[in-house]
């Protein structure tokens, strides 16, 4: 214990770390070097807690640097090439390790089963791609059908409504194209069949025959006459 209060005061401001007067230096004149300038350097010193009297400042005035920048990390030129050697990534591929493995083996055996394998490997994947491109073609047909059935009912809509603003005031005919009431039909293959002509119940009654059905009865009235 301390017998003299002024010793205990004394003792109690001394600094458990002491800073040397050598390292004080040391840190001012790192702290040149990193300044820009004159200004710089004393705002620096003065927040590091260093000397800022006016010896300290023309001492270290030769240490800053004369560019006025802060030295930085040196890289190379821009034009100068730099030689980067490419390592090509690895991926590792369990299979293919096992493949080469079984494949330099020195058993025959071994080497044959890999051999099957890799073969095996090489037929699965073509079937893959080859039924792929089936499976890819197929959905363009398909897709080629639904657009010829919509392009279809379209030309279909387009034809229905072209007769039926045709047609006019024979809306009551049929749509076969003959220009006839099914009455009309009926007639004429009635008399087709009376005169050994083969017609069919349903569908279009050939033109020959509507023809020759017109034909006698425009010459009966004179027959009659």
């Amino acid at each position: 214990m301390f017998t003299d209060w002024s010793e205990a005061l004394e003792a109690e401001s001394l600094r458990l770390d002491p800073t040397s007067a050598q390292q004080f230096a040391a840190a001012a004149r790192v702290t040149a070097r990193s300044s820009h300038d004159k200004h710089d350097m004393t705002l620096l010193l003065d927040v590091l807690g260093l000397p800022t009297d006016a010896d300290t400042i023309t001492t270290l005035l030769p240490l800053i640097p004369e560019t006025g920048d802060a030295p930085t990390m040196t890289t190379p030129a821009a034009t100068e090439p730099i030689d980067v050697p490419v390592v090509p990534l690895t991926f590792s591929n369990p299979v293919q390790e096992i493949l080469d493995w079984a494949l330099a083996h020195p058993a025959a055996a071994v080497r044959n089963r890999a051999n099957r394998i890799t073969a095996d490997l090489a037929e699965l994947t073509a079937r893959r791609d080859t039924e792929a491109a089936q499976r890819e073609a197929a959905e363009k047909v398909a897709r080629a059908k639904a657009e010829l059935e919509r392009a279809q009912e379209e030309l279909r809509t387009v034809k229905a409504g072209t007769r039926t603003t045709a047609a006019g005031p024979t809306s009551g005919r049929t749509g076969s194209g003959s220009g006839r009431s099914r009455e009309e039909l009926a007639a004429i293959r009635a008399w087709a069949r009376a005169h050994g002509h083969q017609v069919a119940d349903l569908g279009m009654v050939p033109k020959r025959i509507q023809e020759a059905y017109d034909t006698a009865h425009q010459d009966s009235p004179r027959k009659a006459g």
